[in-house]
C-alpha cells in the first residue's frame, strides 16, 4: 500500500478516512456494499457493477490475490468505478494467484481505499440509501463536491458501455467446476449481452446450448434471423427503464421464441410486458440472499447484484410472480406462460455463491425442447 492518506466522501457530506491503494488519483460513482464472504475478483469484474464504488463488508480482502480465471468480464479488466476494503492484505497466500490485488487495481486504473470503517459505511448506506461518492487523496471538501456532481444512476444507460460491439460464439464450459459433465449441444441460444457474466454463458454451454452472443442493440429481426431455439436476456448495469432499445427488442420477441432473463434481463422482460421498475433504497448485493419459490414453497439462497426492482403491482396479470425476496418481499421472478417467457432477478449461475438455483438452466432447455 502507498501509505498515502485518502478519503471516501459521500454526497451527503459523510467523510470516511483511509489509505490509498490501487491506482493513484480520484474516482466517483454510486457507493454500494456487497455482503459476500468470498468472490472479490468476481465482484471487481462483474459488468453489473459498472459506475459503482463497491464496499466489501468482509473485512479481510486480497489475501488470495487475483488469478484471472475467476473473472466474470469478457476480459480480465474490472468494471467497478472504485473499491473499498476494511483491511486490504499486502500478502498473497494462494497457489492460484498470479498478481496481488493492489497491483491488479493499479494496472487497470481502479482507485481503491483501505482502512475504512466498512461497518459504519454499510450501516450508513443501509439507513440513508445508496448514493454517489468519491475516493481520492484530495481534500474532503473537494471530494464531497465531486460526489455531488457525479452522474446519477437513475435514468442512466450503462449497457452501451459494457456490451460487445460484434456478435461472437461462446464455447467455454465451467470445466472442473461444473457439478456434472456438459450436455451435448443440441440447442441454439442467442444471448443478448447487456453486460453478461461469463459464468452465465458457461452454464448455458454446460446445459447443452450452442451460444451465440449478440450486442444489446441487436434488433429482434436480426436475432430471429440467427434461427435460435431460445433467446437469453443477460444481466447488466444501470437503470433498466433507460435501456429502451432492449425493451423494444424483448417486446418484439415475445411469443416467438422461449425467453429466459436474469437480473437486468428480468427487469427488461417485465418492462416489455408493460410493468414498471423502481430504484431500491440500497439494493441487494451478496451471495446469501434468501428467495422463496412460490410454486414449490422451497427457499433458495442466492447470489444477487441489483439496485432496481420490478414493481409487483404493475404486472397487472400480464405475468405471474414466481419468486419473492424473503427480506423485503420484492420481485425475484416472473413467468408469462402463454408467451413461453420467464425470468429471475437473482443469479442462478452464482460465481461466486451457492448453486441452489442451477435448475433454472434446465427449465430453459426444457422450454426449448417443447417449443
Amino acid at each position: 500500500m502507498s501509505g498515502e492518506r485518502a478519503h471516501l466522501c459521500l454526497a451527503d457530506g459523510t467523510v470516511l478516512p483511509g489509505w490509498a491503494f490501487g491506482a493513484k488519483g480520484s474516482t466517483t460513482g454510486e457507493a454500494v456494499f456487497t455482503t459476500g464472504l468470498t468472490g472479490y475478483e468476481e465482484v471487481l469484474t462483474d459488468p453489473s457493477f459498472r459506475g459503482q464504488i463497491v464496499a466489501m463488508t468482509t473485512p479481510h480482502i486480497g489475501n488470495t490475490g487475483v488469478n484471472g480465471d475467476d473473472t466474470e468480464a469478457a476480459t480480465d479488466a474490472p468494471h467497478v468505478a472504485g473499491f473499498v476494503a476494511r483491511d486490504a492484505s499486502p500478502v498473497t497466500s494462494s497457489w492460484r494467484s498470479k498478481e496481488p490485488l493492489d497491483a491488479y487495481l493499479a494496472r487497470h486504473g481502479v482507485v481503491g481505499i483501505t482502512g475504512v470503517d466498512t461497518r459504519k459505511l454499510t450501516r450508513h448506506l443501509r439507513d440513508h440509501g445508496a448514493q454517489n461518492a468519491a475516493i481520492g487523496t484530495d481534500a474532503p471538501d473537494v471530494l464531497v463536491r465531486r460526489a455531488r456532481e457525479a452522474r446519477d444512476m437513475s435514468g442512466l444507460d450503462l449497457v452501451r458501455e459494457v456490451t460487445p460491439t460484434e456478435p461472437h460464439v461462446f464455447t467455454e464450459s465451467r470445466g472442473v467446476w461444473a457439478p456434472t459433465p456438459p450436455a451435448p449441444q443440441t440447442r441454439h441460444v442467442v444471448a443478448v449481452d447487456f453486460g453478461a457474466k461469463r459464468n452465465i454463458l458457461r452454464c448455458l454451454v454446460d446445459a447443452g446450448c450452442k451460444v451465440t452472443v449478440v450486442p444489446a442493440t441487436t434488433s429482434a429481426e436480426a436475432i430471429l434471423e440467427l434461427a435460435p431455439d431460445g433467446v437469453f436476456l443477460s444481466n447488466g448495469p444501470g437503470d433498466p427503464a433507460a435501456v429502451t432499445y432492449g425493451i423494444e427488442t424483448v417486446r418484439a420477441l415475445l411469443g416467438k421464441k422461449p425467453l429466459f432473463g436474469i437480473c437486468l434481463g428480468h427487469q427488461l422482460l417485465a418492462l416489455a410486458l408493460g410493468a414498471t421498475t423502481y430504484k431500491l433504497k440500497f439494493g441487494h448485493r451478496g451471495i446469501n440472499q434468501p428467495v422463496l419459490d412460490l410454486s414449490t414453497g422451497k427457499i433458495e439462497i442466492t447470489t444477487q447484484n441489483h439496485g432496481f426492482a420490478v414493481e409487483l403491482h404493475s404486472l397487472g396479470g400480464k405475468a405471474e410472480t414466481t419468486h419473492v425476496h424473503l427480506n423485503d418481499r420484492t420481485s425475484e421472478g416472473l413467468a408469462a406462460k402463454s408467451l413461453d417467457a420467464f425470468s429471475v432477478q437473482y443469479h442462478p449461475e452464482a460465481a461466486a455463491g451457492p448453486h441452489d438455483s442451477l435448475y433454472l438452466f434446465e427449465r430453459f432447455t426444457a422450454a426449448m425442447d417443447r417449443a
